[in-house]
């Protein structure tokens, strides 16, 4: 299924590295995936199997009869023949899916071929992909294996995956890519560009445009911005809303069971205690371990207990941000930050939908800061702290925020004060919440359309709420009753806004958005030393100091 449309275009990618199956076969060539993955992908039809055959044998031993009943040596070939048969059928079907399972990446698009009977082809183009995940479920970490998944813009049903890669390989060929997609090196159409070790601008093109194979690309360096640890990250559950209502759900059944003498008030809470437990389990799971980090092909984040998991999300592709702070974090200053990202908002499993978007599970003010400085290195402002603490915890025309009029206080007695917005030359902000803060971060760019909504009560207080549309995701950008004069002006310059700073964005290739034009480096004195990453300093950093 063909993730864009158009048509690929001639440049052939890097091998990857050197000892890799990649590296000993022409680019371009069809690969396959680990022999394991099918045994690790269908290692539950294979216990479903075990269960059936076995079932009745575990039963009896539980019950204390013996394990073979009587007459069990005349049926004993024929069930074992079955087993056979069936076994056999499942590991051929493995055989079969792994070997018509082909992947390629080459001419700026990586393309997937599976299927026995009903053949599938998905391909996405390197420059457009969106994010790059490797996910390592549990028996593929025991095996060494990795899945690498490509998010691009339409993405959901039509997400590439490769599934499973040696975890070298993955990492391998995710670099490769990102340093293909990120401009870094010579791909996608772009002729020339950067090689790890070469200076910038080196036409990678001979005589008549014939081009010569670089050198795979070696893993980006990175800086790590910040990590959560785990004590922080179990008060957060402990203080989450769930726990909230578990808590008073199980106050209003004691006191309607002693009211009312009867106790089967507490068996409603038995399937509320379990929901809650298995929503604490999967985030502490997801967010155990959570890493932050920078590097040149994007922003790294990494997690997981169990699952673990390892996304790299290119500068750029994130579309909106939101900043929550519920009311029981307020008291230690914590903070979660979601985003929209084309192709995470459409995922097929909600639960994988919502971790995948989390870009801070919980952090303070600081690591808020340092994580806007990655998706928004330029804040477009010259006091971005006070800007954003005045977006966070703000009334009223803090931090230069236009709110709610004072006419129209009755449609939001507690938060009239607080919902606002504030524009900046990079991006819009949108605040509201007087309880559930809230902070809503829009590149100008990223503004795709815009709307404005006005009921037959807003119309009487002159009031109108401005919609920001994006991609699908947890972040709905939603001005609330603004000035009627106020919303209409806005609606003007951000499109305005919005205008121009997708005619600045020239090219999909973030790193030749960030740097245009880069001095050469001699190779005696190189920018960053090997296997390690020069730390950033952004705009939200004060003369002199660095956040990590």
């Amino acid at each position: 299924m063909t993730a864009d449309g158009q048509q690929p275009g001639q440049p052939v990618l890097p091998p990857a590295a050197a000892g890799t199956e990649s590296s000993r076969t022409p680019d371009g060539e069809w690969l396959r995936v680990h022999p394991a993955s099918p045994f690790v992908r269908g290692w539950v039809a294979l216990a479903a199997i075990a269960f059936f055959f076995g079932r009745d044998l575990f039963e009896r031993s539980l019950q204390g009869q013996p394990v073979f009943e009587e007459g069990f040596g005349r049926r004993a070939p024929w069930v074992l023949g079955g087993g056979a048969v069936v076994l056999a059928v499942a590991v051929l079907g493995f055989v079969l899916t792994w070997y018509f399972t082909k992947y390629q990446v080459s001419a700026g698009y990586v393309r997937v071929n599976s299927g026995l009977l009903y053949r599938q082809h998905r391909q996405a183009r390197l420059d457009r992909v969106q994010a790059i995940d490797i996910v390592q479920p549990l028996l593929a970490r025991i095996f060494g294996l990795a899945e690498l998944k490509f998010e691009v813009a339409d993405a959901g049903e039509s997400a590439v995956r490769l599934a499973y890669l040696k975890i070298a390989d993955a990492r391998q060929l995710r670099a490769t890519i990102l340093a293909r997609a990120s401009g870094a090196v010579a791909g996608a159409g772009s002729g020339a560009g950067y090689i790890p070790g070469r200076p910038p601008g080196i036409d990678l093109e001979g005589p008549a445009g014939q081009q010569h194979p670089a050198q795979p690309a070696p893993e980006a360096p990175e800086f790590t911005v910040l990590a959560v640890p785990p004590s922080r990250l179990i008060g957060s559950l402990l203080l989450s809303e769930q726990s909230f209502f578990i808590v008073v759900g199980g106050a209003a059944s004691m006191f309607l069971s002693a009211l009312t003498d009867n106790r089967a008030f507490y068996f409603y809470l038995v399937p509320a205690a379990l929901g809650l437990a298995a929503s604490y389990w999967n985030f502490f799971n997801k967010g155990y371990n959570f890493i932050a980090a920078i590097s040149p092909d994007g922003i790294r984040l990494r997690y997981g207990l169990l699952d673990t998991q390892a996304q790299t999300l290119p500068p750029g592709r994130i579309q909106a941000v939101k900043i929550a702070q519920p009311p029981l974090w307020r008291p230690f200053g914590w903070y979660r930050i979601q985003v929209n990202v084309a192709g995470y908002g459409t995922s097929g499993n909600a639960v994988e939908g919502n971790t995948r978007t989390i870009l801070l599970p919980v952090g303070k003010f600081a690591d808020v800061l340092a994580m806007l400085s990655l998706v928004l290195p330029d804040p477009g402002t010259d006091q971005p702290e006070a800007v954003f603490a005045a977006g966070l915890g703000g009334f009223d025309s803090h931090g230069g925020f236009v709110t709610t009029p004072r006419r129209a206080w009755l449609l939001a007695p507690l938060a009239w004060r607080r919902n606002g917005f504030a524009a900046t030359d990079t991006a819009l902000l949108i605040r509201s919440g007087r309880w559930w803060r809230e902070l809503v971060v829009v590149p100008h760019q990223r503004t795709q359309s815009m709307a404005l909504h006005q009921g037959p009560v807003a119309r009487h207080f002159r009031v109108a709420d401005l919609v920001l549309h994006t991609t699908a995701g947890p972040v709905a950008p939603r001005l609330t009753q603004a000035g009627l004069d106020e919303a209409r002006q806005l609606f003007d310059e951000q499109s305005a806004r919005a205008r121009l700073a997708r005619k600045r964005q020239t090219t999909e290739q973030w790193l030749r958005q960030v740097v245009p034009s880069v001095e050469p480096v001699p190779e005696c004195t190189p920018a960053v030393k090997p296997g390690a990453a020069a730390e950033p300093r952004t705009h939200y950093q004060q003369e002199g100091q660095q956040h990590g």
